[in-house]
């Protein structure tokens, strides 16, 4: 979830051009603003991994001739991490338990656009490090000012509560925008990338307890335009689980061990966990102007669909973990609720059993709970779980959200890439952090759920598939966010003479179910999906944006 498709970045760009100061008028939206859209700002909220860190420490490295200074790149310096990948760790890693730097080194996010636009400029990582250095480029080219692109770099290592504790980002954010209006005299247009999307959620509802509540939506209308929201995993990504089990690498010259060991010091690796799109937190905000105390678990409540649907509403289950009866240094498996009659009967005789666990067992815990006894990070796991997200005083980021009380607001994604919804994993009889092997990938493509192998797996899949890395169902949440009726536009992607253009206007929205398009495609091509809103809340406008064959 680096980097962003350039045809994607492209699309929201060419939304953003009016920023390029041709004092194009539109109907006024009142106060200073008047419509002018030169006025507005653009401000870049970045994804995960995608902002560069620099080293706060002096380390000396044994062993290698490359040391540790100030202000040393840490994310990304691949020369360094191949040279003395020990001293780079210590650099990277966070304690799991109260997120504190290495005692030997810390690193802290860099600022401005260069934090965002390459994450190691040189030739050994390429075009797989470029995050938006091409975007920042297109800017240019189309002639908008400087002064009207801001970055917000952020310690994506973090959860969204240490993100304030330690750094005051969210209070740095406030006051990004409010000197983004004092400077060019408008609102600003928000763009936000992968997990970016899942800060920029917080910090609206971190607003609502810094703000009082009759000037909130005062503050949102002046402040922010509109609010572009990218390959946002709005409920969440399978392959958080992947990475927290056996690791995911990104690409980098290390181990899966090695990177899941890092991943799982990161308090902001379950941010993305898959959740259940039935399943609500407690009303925070209320909270605070109750009796209650901000501070207490909010309970998960979840609506009588959840029993019933299959997965929680996802295509599969999300993991499905092979457990031995006994394992080294260990007890044997407690029993659980959730583990059926005929799982116990395996496991008497010895034999090893398998569990499958729902999007909704991932995010409340069940998962953790389950592994606790197998693996060395299942209580730390379930510590982080249950401090940094469960206990949020603000949100529990792990919860569907609503659509954001912004004006108008596009959700934009690529879609029909093969792209992971669950996996099979398996002891593989090696030490920690090596102890888990994937025996099994279980893939959407195109409406069909197929296993590593090629074979056809019984599921749910939806209409279509995801992005590579972020599945349809997950992407696809904000057309809920549509209002009860709904115009669908479906065009080539390519320059065309408008005969392929199909148009389907007023279409029911029934929002517990998505909207399947009456429209054709040509094989060969692709197309960009527009779902719009024909009739909607007053004063908000909600657009989705579908683009055939593209990451996001």
């Amino acid at each position: 979830m680096i980097g962003g498709d350039s045809r994607v970045v492209l699309t929201v760009l060419l939304l953003f051009q009016g920023l390029g100061g041709e004092g194009i008028e539109f109907g006024g939206d009142g106060g200073d603003f008047g419509g002018d859209y030169s006025k507005l700002s653009g401000i870049i909220i970045p994804g995960f991994a995608s902002t560069q860190l620099r080293a706060w420490s002096i380390l000396d490295c044994p062993y290698s001739p490359l040391d540790f200074n100030p202000l040393d790149l840490v994310w990304l310096d691949t020369t360094k991490l191949l040279s003395a990948v020990n001293c780079w760790l210590k650099c990277i890693l966070l304690d799991p338990y109260n997120q504190t730097d290495h005692p030997e080194c810390k690193s802290r996010p860099d600022s401005g656009l260069s934090a965002i636009t390459e994450l190691d400029p040189g030739y050994i990582t390429g075009p797989l490090s470029s995050v938006w250095k091409e975007w920042i480029k297109w800017c240019i080219e189309f002639g908008i000012e400087a002064n009207a692109i801001i970055a917000v770099p952020y310690d994506w290592r973090l959860s969204p509560t240490m993100l304030e504790e330690r750094d005051l980002y969210f209070h740095k954010l406030k006051l990004t925008f409010e000197t983004a209006l004092k400077l060019r005299g408008g609102p600003s247009i928000v763009f936000a990338h992968s997990l970016g999307n899942n800060v920029f959620r917080y910090f609206l509802e971190w607003l609502k307890l810094e703000i009082a509540p009759k000037h909130y939506f005062e503050w949102l209308d002046q402040h922010i335009h509109a609010y572009f929201a990218v390959g946002a995993p709005l409920l969440g990504a399978p392959d958080t689980i992947k990475a927290i089990l056996s690791g995911s690498t990104f690409g980098l010259p290390i181990s899966e061990g090695t990177a899941r060991v890092m991943c799982n010091s990161f308090g902001s690796s379950m941010w993305m966990m898959p959740l259940s799109k039935y399943c609500r937190g407690e009303d925070v905000y209320w909270k605070h102007f109750s009796k209650g105390n901000g501070g207490v678990h909010h309970s998960y409540r979840c609506s009588e669909q959840e029993p019933r649907s299959n997965y929680s509403g996802w295509p599969t289950y999300i993991a499905n973990i092979e457990v031995p009866l006994v394992h080294a240094g260990y007890e044997a498996y407690p029993s659980l609720s959730e583990v059926t009659h005929e799982n116990l009967t395996s496991m008497e005789c010895g034999l090893p059993t398998q569990l499958s666990f729902s999007a909704r067992e991932t995010s409340d815990g069940t998962f953790f709970k389950a592994i606790e006894n197998y693996d060395p990070d299942g209580k730390r796991l379930s510590y982080q779980l249950h401090r940094l997200y469960h206990s949020d005083p603000v949100l529990n980021p792990l919860t569907p959200w609503d659509r954001p009380p912004i004006k108008t607001v596009f959700c934009i994604y690529g879609t029909d890439l093969k792209t992971e919804v669950g996996y099979y994993f398996a002891p593989s009889g090696k030490p920690y952090p090596d102890n888990w092997i994937i025996t099994d990938v279980i893939y959407e493509i195109e409406g069909s759920l197929i296993s590593r192998s090629g074979n056809l797996v019984d599921g749910d899949p939806g209409i279509a598939s995801g992005d590579e890395t972020v599945p349809y169902h997950s992407l696809s949440w904000c057309k809920s966010w549509l209002g009860p009726k709904v115009n669908i536009t479906r065009a080539p992607q390519s320059e065309h003479d408008g005969s392929d253009v199909q148009i389907d206007m007023n279409v029911e929205n029934n929002r517990e179910e998505d909207i399947v398009p009456n429209m054709t495609r040509s094989q060969r091509g692709k197309y960009i999906t527009y779902y719009e809103d024909s009739e909607s809340i007053p004063g908000k406008r909600t657009a989705v944006w579908e683009l055939d064959k593209e990451t996001s």
